[in-house]
């Protein structure tokens, strides 16, 4: 006979034989013990994890005469007959194959009749998730209202694809990913059976590389045999997964902590020249982290961990990085495994990565220093400066208040110069009157309020990212061909200008919501009225020189009258409806000061 895979020969017999699922099975032995077996079952969870063997177990569970503690004896033709997929009364079908109506038909017009040699007719609807709606609605009213002596065991990996009424008609049973120490004692049982010699370690990376799956673990241990013929070492179980010594990771640690970005380049180099995997050396090091967090709160329980070697080496590790860095170093690292998920040049986010690690740390450590030294020391550097700016802004506030109390709340011209975008400060941002004054000769009414009412679903469609640097931001005024948007702060009204992928991603969501592309100009809010209102004056001068239709409509200005076109008036009236004049906020401040008083309060919080 052919050699048989590892998981096809020892593939579980009986419910004891089934890992890391004991609730599910002694829930199932003692319905059969009992005789209190539903009609209807449904085994979700990840693959390799005993779905499809706990259905066959519990098929010739329920017909074996010789039940025993809800096991079957698996010795009598029953038994025999179901395991070699002999048996009529036991029905495998793959839904993914079968998924029509006229299938699930054929089953139920099947279910109906008595079974010929056993005493249940099972059927075990494998990938159940993958029927059709047609053919779940054929299933409903058979699982509702069985057939006597039949059982329906649906199985599948995507519970959240089955409706519902399907759901409430079973009894449901959650299968979880095997545990690493699960894993490892059934490997060692079969390799003990099998007469191959093995290394604890060794069993320790193919479970931990099979992620949960007793299937995938027998399909490694396979190659791990054949590899280092018919025996299992750590080495080989490496070289087969891909996986790192620890050796190998605590010399990466060892680079991170000492902040050596040319010893953490070359080591990498040096791991995936060997042909380690990208992917499986990012998993080893966010499961490290972990077991190094783990044993630096609950030294005592090292049977927590994944599958560190308590050393000498870990141990002093353990001692010196810290568990913000390894904080950090987690977050990194997860981040990274998810971008290398979208990408053909895993290397490139890994050297990313190694250069945040090395660096990155160092200043989140200095400024987190700098911080704590400002909290105990008034006179160091970074407090002495936070304070003496907060002085300064309370200054500039009080000389406002103060200014505009003597003026009785009017806003002097002399004092609006300085917010004129022709002549910005050294932290001013430096808007392009240009390309605005362009966008704002063909702005319209109708434009702005088609992207306000779409802003919020623009911005839900930015990353984390963008939209943090988009969420204190206003549409101000839009064009066919271009839109104005207001930032409430100068340095992220910066960052959006030279977000050159910002700008692109704002453009192409924009076509996808409004049906065509806008270029997006960034202002600061407190620059966006003074180029409004010097862009009204300019149009209408402008207005006055160029013929027009002869259309007779009151002008920006009260008591004037001027001749305009209908599209420049249009234009003009919408640019007048997006802000309010700038006097308006001056007057709101001229009230507040009537109502409570000129006197500057500081509130302090006990």
């Amino acid at each position: 006979m052919s050699y048989q895979a590892l998981y096809r020969v020892w593939r579980p017999q009986r419910f004891q034989d089934i890992a890391g699922q004991k609730a599910i099975t002694q829930t199932l032995r003692n319905a059969l013990a009992q005789e209190k077996t539903s009609h209807a079952y449904l085994f979700t969870g990840p693959r390799g994890t005993g779905k499809t063997s706990a259905a066959k177990i519990f098929a010739k569970a329920i017909n074996c005469p010789n039940l025993k503690d809800g096991e079957p004896c698996n010795e009598c033709e029953t038994c025999h007959s179901i395991t070699q997929g002999q048996l009529n009364d036991v029905i495998e079908i793959d839904a993914a194959s079968n998924n029509g109506v006229e299938e699930i038909r054929d089953i139920r017009d099947k279910a109906k009749y008595a079974p010929t040699s056993a005493d249940y007719k099972v059927y075990i609807i494998d990938e159940v998730h993958m029927l059709t709606t047609g053919a779940f609605n054929a299933l409903l009213k058979t699982l509702e209202e069985p057939p006597k002596n039949v059982v329906f065991i649906l199985a599948t990996t995507e519970p959240h694809k089955i409706p519902l009424t399907i759901i409430s008609r079973t009894q449901r049973f959650d299968f979880k990913r095997i545990s690493v120490r699960d894993s490892c004692e059934r490997m060692a049982y079969i390799l003990n059976q099998e007469k191959i010699t093995y290394q604890e370690e060794a069993l320790t990376v193919i479970a931990r590389a099979a992620e949960g799956g007793m299937r995938d673990a027998l399909s490694i241990l396979d190659q791990a045999i054949s590899y280092g013929d018919d025996s299992v070492t750590a080495e080989n179980a490496m070289s087969v997964t891909g996986s790192l010594t620890q050796e190998l990771v605590l010399d990466y640690f060892d680079a991170i902590i000492q902040h050596k970005t040319e010893k953490g380049l070359s080591l990498l180099q040096s791991i995936l020249a060997e042909g380690k995997d990208a992917s499986r050396f990012v998993e080893d090091l966010i499961l490290f982290s972990r077991d190094l967090l783990v044993y630096q709160q609950a030294p005592q329980m090292t049977d927590l961990l994944e599958g560190a070697n308590v050393d000498e080496g870990f141990k002093t590790l353990s001692q010196t990085i810290t568990a913000q860095q390894l904080y950090e170093v987690i977050g990194i690292l997860n981040d990274t495994q998810q971008e290398m998920r979208f990408t053909n040049h895993a290397e490139v986010y890994l050297e990313v990565a190694t250069v945040k690690l090395t660096q990155l740390t160092v200043a989140k450590v200095a400024d987190r220093l700098a911080v704590e030294e400002s909290g105990t020391n008034g006179n160091s550097q970074v407090g002495q400066q936070k304070i003496t700016d907060m002085e300064k802004e309370l200054l500039q506030m009080r000389k406002q208040l103060q200014e505009l109390a003597k003026n009785g709340g009017a806003p002097q011209p002399t004092k609006k110069a300085p917010k004129a975008i022709s002549k910005p400060g050294n932290n001013q941002f430096k808007t392009n009157t240009t390309i605005i004054y362009k966008v704002l000769s063909e702005a319209t009414k109708d434009n702005l309020a088609q992207l306000v009412d779409i802003w919020p679903d623009l911005l839900n469609m930015l990353s984390v990212t963008q939209r943090a640097i988009m969420k204190a931001s206003t549409p101000v005024a839009a064009s066919p061909n271009g839109l104005i948007v207001s930032f409430e702060y100068d340095i992220l009204c910066q960052k959006a200008t030279n977000d050159q992928e910002l700008l692109e991603a704002v453009s192409e969501d924009l076509r996808r919501l409004v049906g065509y592309s806008l270029q997006m100009i960034c202002v600061p809010a407190e620059q966006w009225p003074v180029i409004r209102e010097q862009f009204l004056k300019q149009n209408k001068e402008l207005i006055k020189k160029r013929p027009a239709e002869k259309v007779t409509t009151p002008s920006v200005h009260k008591n004037e009258t001027q001749v305009v076109s209908n599209y420049e008036q249009e234009n003009l009236a919408s640019l007048e409806s997006v802000l309010p004049e700038p006097e308006e906020d001056e007057t709101i401040v001229t009230e507040a000061m009537e109502l409570f008083g000129e006197a500057v309060v500081e509130v302090r919080n006990d």
